[in-house]
């Protein structure tokens, strides 16, 4: 893993860089939840559906699960978190197979949002057309909230582990 091969950690210790790294990534988390916050819709507000979104109507399965996967696999958002994850991993000095095998299961977890629906809609068919129909639109509402709430907790537990790592 790179941050093996970058000394991601100095006699059991995280290295300066990695907290530096998680400090700066902290920060633009944060930055992200203010701006998701600031986005989201007022009270009464109705949010739209983006365009895009509408147009998954008639995917097939197959294609959902690509274009699933190409959107959270190319979204900028998600590659912030995943370097973050993966400097984490990196500091814990493991080996590479072990940082490999946490980042893989980072990633799995990560994409339970984009796996679950796919594996509901396999198993269930036609029947759980309703269940994700409601699932979208409520997700599709509270968007800007959900990520804004997920990017203050991980903003926040990466600079808590940035000053202590620089502290100590």
């Amino acid at each position: 893993m790179a941050g093996g091969a970058a000394d991601a950690s100095e006699d059991g210790e995280p290295a300066t860089w990695v907290n530096v790294l998680l400090l700066g990534l902290g920060l633009l988390l944060l930055a992200a939840a203010v701006g998701q916050w600031r986005a989201r819709p007022s009270g009464g507000e109705e949010t739209s559906t983006p365009g895009w979104m509408r147009t998954i109507d008639d995917f097939t399965v197959a294609k959902a699960g690509g274009a699933g996967f190409a959107l959270s696999a190319l979204n900028p958002k998600n590659l912030l978190l995943t370097v973050a994850a993966a400097a984490e991993i990196a500091e814990m000095g493991l080996s590479a197979g072990r940082q490999a095998a946490l980042l893989l299961g980072f990633v799995l977890v990560g994409s339970a949002g984009v796996l679950t629906p796919l594996v509901l809609a396999l198993v269930l068919r036609d029947r759980s057309r309703e269940l994700l129909e409601d699932l979208r639109g409520w997700m599709a509402r509270y968007n800007a909230v959900i990520m804004g709430v997920l990017f203050l907790l991980i903003g926040a537990k990466l600079i808590g582990d940035a000053v202590s790592g620089l502290s100590g």
